[in-house]
């Protein structure tokens, strides 16, 4: 049977980012079938699955991506063209208590999903794999490039540094992705991105525990002096661009995708608290009140920011939400998840 790339396998697509991606391209693709293999670890959410789960041109698959026989099965039950590699565990703090999960989920899994894709897009009759539209786009962080200071950008040519056992799995699973193209000929993209946030995050995120700390009148927790530095980006604008990146990425190549919207973790603590004074005001108190700076987290880096003039000159691309409008948008989405439980 001949392969597309409109039968595509998206991992970790009941995490926020993946499960907002799916969402973006049923709504605007009729011609593609996403099977959606996640874990439901304490990452993956079903509830992020609802919007989409009774789409006729969706599947769902509960496995782990190290499982080599499932994803050769998945690969030979539904002829997967391409795949788009959301899974990985993601929280630093978590990696810094338990690695070996890190280790596993992102490079083995990583490695995992790479042999099967060879084994049925390049042992299988299809050589000529670099002009295939068959297509693997691994979707990365800014966090593998370690730290800025006070100056400067990185971009696709920053040299990898990685800080925690997190980034350096990230790191670890990128080079094995770059590697398979150089290797083996392999269709394949690489995106790094900055600080996602929208709605549907993960509690465990800054932004959804600065929220739910406020609202729940319990202490908001700001590691060290809070004069870290990330460059945030709102998560639909990063799906639109990883479609761009998917569909119309060059072989072989990294692209940057970041927000252009730097902010200490401090102010983005008190942004977000003046937006629930507004909204939510509390008797006598502003929820700024309850930051609270806690003890900082180890090799904690000081600052993210990409510069994405390579997205911006291959593909016309810009985040459509700048800081404000995306935090309203995100502090909205909560209040009315709050409003509704009480």
């Amino acid at each position: 049977m001949q392969k597309t790339r409109k039968t595509i396998l998206v991992t970790g697509g009941a995490g926020f980012i993946g499960s907002n991606f799916i969402k973006l391209y049923l709504d605007q693709r009729e011609d593609i079938h996403i099977i959606n293999l996640d874990k439901l670890t304490y990452a993956g959410n079903p509830e992020n699955m609802s919007r989409f789960e009774k789409n006729e041109n969706y599947t769902f698959v509960q496995g782990d991506i190290c499982d080599a026989s499932l994803v050769n099965r998945i690969f030979e039950e539904h002829n997967i063209g391409s795949v788009i590699h959301f899974a990985a565990e993601s929280h630093v703090d978590n990696s810094i208590e338990s690695p070996a999960d890190f280790i596993k989920t992102n490079i083995e899994g990583t490695f995992t999903l790479l042999q099967v894709a060879k084994q049925h897009w390049l042992e299988e009759g299809n050589s000529d794999i670099e002009n295939s539209i068959s297509r693997f786009h691994h979707i990365s962080t800014d966090e593998v490039y370690g730290s800025l200071g006070d100056e400067g950008f990185f971009d696709e040519s920053s040299p990898y540094a990685p800080n925690s056992p997190y980034s350096a799995s990230k790191a670890a699973s990128d080079f094995l992705v770059r590697s398979y193209h150089h290797t083996y000929g392999m269709n394949v993209v690489i995106s790094n991105c900055s600080n996602n946030y929208g709605p549907n995050q993960h509690k465990e995120k800054l932004i959804p525990t600065i929220i739910g700390k406020a609202l729940a009148k319990e202490s908001i927790p700001i590691y060290g002096d809070g004069l870290n530095v990330r460059d945030w980006l709102y998560v639909k604008d990063h799906c639109e661009a990883i479609q761009l990146v998917f569909e119309n990425g060059i072989s072989g190549e990294t692209y940057a995708i970041g927000g252009n919207c730097e902010e200490t973790n401090l102010n983005i603590a008190r942004k977000i608290c003046a937006l629930l004074d507004a909204k939510a005001p509390m008797k006598n108190e502003h929820y700024s009140d309850l930051i609270t700076f806690v003890k900082d987290r180890p090799g904690h880096d000081f600052r993210y920011a990409i510069n994405s003039a390579k997205m911006y000159k291959s593909f016309d691309w810009r985040p459509s939400e700048d800081l404000h409008s995306g935090l309203e948008k995100t502090v909205d989405h909560y209040l009315e998840k709050y409003t509704a439980k009480t």
